[in-house]
């Protein structure tokens, strides 16, 4: 009687402590690698998500901060007698403005332009120190010329690179209508002669009353596609731009 019991209770404890099957095991390790590779793929995409999310943001910062310098420029534009201060030669745009953040400290002369750098197109801006006299305000609009065309070493340190861009184009508003800036009608007739002098004054350059920018983003990058930004001269809007 006492050894059937003990036979029992040993069966018993026997069952109890039965382990997984081979089959069990590798269903249970299959089932935990669905389930990992469906969590990677998860974790994946959202880090990716991620990944552009911030990319498109330092995008649309950049070309944020580079439309607000672009605007800054254009209302900080001079008007100086017989010398221009604006000019578009269908490669760079350059302009003669005021310092705005140390007034009376000269003036600036700043340039954009479009050029490929290491294989990407790149919207450019390129700012001279301050100016204070005709002979150094020539000499740095020259310089801007030679940035925006085919620039040297020494231009390229004052360069910042805006944003990726394919292509761009300008407009100027004369005339109740936007124009080439390259059209015959952006300076003003030279003055006539004052009696005792020889030569005609040429008059200075006639500023639009608003200037059209237009950026052709690239394909493929955090940002894409076609973006106009009108300008209009303060003393035309009513100091608005």
């Amino acid at each position: 009687m006492t050894r059937t019991r003990f036979s029992s209770s040993l069966h018993a404890a026997r069952a109890a402590v039965k382990g997984f099957t081979l089959i069990e095991l590798l269903v249970a390790l299959a089932a935990m690698a669905l389930m990992a590779g469906l969590s990677w793929r998860g974790l994946d995409g959202m880090i990716r998500a991620k990944t552009q999310i911030e990319q498109r943001a330092d995008a649309v910062l950049a070309l944020q901060a580079g439309l607000t310098q672009w605007t800054a420029d254009l209302d900080a534009l001079l008007s100086l007698p017989q010398t221009q201060t604006l000019d578009w030669d269908g490669r760079g745009l350059r302009i003669v403005r005021r310092s705005t953040t140390r007034p009376g400290e000269g003036v600036l002369v700043v340039a954009w332009a479009h050029r490929s750098i290491d294989g990407v197109d790149q919207w450019l801006r390129w700012q001279s120190p301050p100016q204070y006299t005709r002979g150094e305000l020539q000499t740095a609009w020259a310089r801007a010329a030679q940035w925006a065309q085919n620039p040297g070493d020494a231009e390229k340190r004052d360069e910042v690179r805006i944003t990726p861009l394919q292509a761009w184009q300008i407009f100027y508003f004369r005339g109740n209508a936007w124009t080439n800036p390259l059209s015959s009608d952006t300076a003003a007739p030279a003055v006539p002669a004052t009696p005792g002098t020889e030569k005609p004054v040429v008059g200075e350059t006639v500023l639009p009353d608003g200037v059209r920018l237009v950026l052709t983003l690239p394909a493929g990058q955090a940002l894409q596609g076609t973006l106009t930004l009108d300008w209009v001269r303060p003393v035309v809007g009513g100091q608005k731009s």
